[in-house]
């Protein structure tokens, strides 16, 4: 399936969908394998590994939570060379003063957003539609 790449059908078309829970972002210097069992993301940087797990599991092992996200999915499939889409999001949600980290997938692009404004970025994302 090939993603959509004109932004303003991209943005015509946006919702969001928020993934259920909580969710953290830790480090390892190497490979973890608990960590790997149920990280719903990982990133393999040159200082070390990231893994991003949920709030729960982060607790379970004495870490503290740090960024405490929620996980919202852009519901729209863009074509990895669109562009437009991350800045057009980035913009919405720095106007209503909310931090956003951007992982990319092939189908969709996923954000973490503080937990305690998920409503907010889900509403700001959403405006993008009328624009």
């Amino acid at each position: 399936m090939t993603g959509e790449i004109q932004l303003p059908k991209i943005l015509a078309n946006l919702d969001v969908r928020a993934r259920p829970g909580t969710f953290v972002l830790i480090s390892r210097t190497s490979r973890d394998a608990e960590a790997d069992a149920v990280a719903v993301a990982r990133i393999d940087e040159d200082e070390g590994v990231t893994y991003v797990v949920p709030e729960a599991f982060a607790r379970s092992r004495g870490e503290p939570p740090g960024f405490v996200a929620a996980w919202l999915t852009l519901a729209v499939h863009s074509a990895l060379n669109a562009v437009g889409l991350t800045a057009a999001v980035a913009g919405v949600l720095a106007e209503q003063g909310i931090a956003c980290n951007v992982i990319a997938g092939h189908y969709h692009d996923h954000l973490l957003v503080p937990a305690a404004r998920r409503d907010d970025a889900i509403a700001a994302i959403r405006s993008l539609r009328a624009r």
